[in-house]
């Protein structure tokens, strides 16, 4: 017998659109939540066609971010749509949503209207910029935030051009932060019974995620260098090539380099002034990874992975993403879960409780498939 999630009994109505509102959603589901999503009744959220259809015509993006939900449709611009919404809310423990900057307040549903109307009620609002400056009104996405944040411009070597990050880090991060935030709210309530606005960004999150690097230039005036795989405070600790491709080394600690440098057959480079110690490492980059390069070269990185890792030296592949699903340590998390109701698997949550990860309810919702079940127009 399945057990109920962590969750279960708390309600959340969503109004996502494609990404950051409708993770926020998904982890909710995951975890055991009731999670309505509020859809548009004119073709829904918008991720349903971003992409070719996957199934059931939805695209592969909407099935990702939208399994274990129940569909709504609703009107929010007539006055049935919204006296609907206003009575599932007030079933409601939290309201979550990514509209665009302005949507929330001519619906009348923006935080302190709706959280006055529901004292009890927590809402959790994503913006592109913020809830407050000079932008907050306008509307964004996660390719431009990472590129106005900064957060592409120390991503990738010095040589390179601004790249953006592979993943949706800001979306996803924005999603992060409204659970906790408004899991944190839900604890204030059981105390005193009222509940609250919380506010987030893809802006605040970006800057969140480039604080290291952003913190450095604030108080020392310096940059640090770009890596693509390295870092700015520990040597060696980036990708070396072997003789058949790259693999990581990453030796943060002097501790560590003592046992590399043994391994490499050069335990000689410990009392080595220019590399004794890691502050005196960074100094002489350089000359350290010269020293390593022609070593490192002339074996077959899975030799020196099963050296170094024989060694206590944390090091390995660099893999593709075909590769690493591959790994039998990677299939032993059970991290892709098989989609109850449906042919194909997804990622489920990356924690697990008791022992056990969150399981997946079952897959993404149909346009209004919830709407006779909770009374709801069906209509328009």
């Amino acid at each position: 017998m399945i057990q109920p999630g962590v969750l279960a009994g708390l309600r959340v109505i969503e109004l996502g659109q494609v990404l950051a509102g409708p993770f926020v959603g998904a982890i909710f589901a995951d975890l055991g939540a009731e999670v309505i999503k509020i859809e548009r009744t004119d073709g829904g959220d918008d991720a349903r066609r971003m992409g070719a259809a996957f199934r059931h015509d939805d695209a592969m993006t909407f099935h990702i971010f939208n399994r274990g939900k129940k569909s709504a449709a609703l009107d929010m611009k007539s006055k049935r749509g919204r006296a609907d919404f206003e009575r599932l809310v007030g079933t409601a423990d939290i309201v979550v949503h990514n509209l665009r900057p302005g949507v929330p307040e001519a619906l009348g549903i923006d935080g302190p209207s709706l959280t006055a109307r529901h004292p009890r009620l927590i809402y959790g609002a994503i913006s592109a910029f913020g809830h407050q400056g000079p932008m907050a009104a306008r509307p964004g996405f996660e390719p431009l935030i990472q590129a106005y944040s900064g957060l592409s411009s120390i991503n990738g070597g010095p040589d390179d051009p601004p790249i953006r990050a592979a993943a949706s880090l800001c979306d996803q991060g924005s999603a992060m932060w409204t659970v906790i935030g408004t899991l944190s709210l839900l604890h204030r309530r059981q105390a005193t019974g009222r509940g609250g606005i919380l506010e987030t960004s893809l802006l605040e999150t970006a800057l969140a995620w480039a604080a290291q690097k952003a913190d450095a230039f604030a108080n020392t005036g310096e940059l640090p260098a770009r890596h693509r795989s390295g870092h700015p405070g520990m040597a060696p600790y980036e990708a070396f090539e072997a003789a058949d491709g790259p693999f990581m080394i990453c030796a943060g600690n002097d501790r560590l380099f003592g046992k590399l440098a043994s391994a490499l057959g050069y335990p000689e480079w410990v009392s080595d002034p220019r590399f004794a110690t890691n502050r005196a490492r960074l100094l002489n980059k350089a000359a350290l990874f010269a020293a390593m390069g022609p070593v490192l070269a002339g074996v077959p990185r899975a030799v020196w992975i099963e050296r170094l890792e024989a060694a206590g030296v944390p090091a390995a592949q660099i893999h593709t993403l075909p590769e690493a699903l591959e790994q039998p340590h990677v299939q032993a998390l059970g991290m892709f879960q098989a989609v109850p109701g449906e042919d194909f698997a997804l990622t489920a949550l990356p924690v697990s409780i008791d022992g056990v990860r969150p399981r997946i309810a079952h897959g993404a919702p149909r346009l209004g498939d919830a709407n006779v079940a909770l009374g709801l127009a069906t209509d328009g």
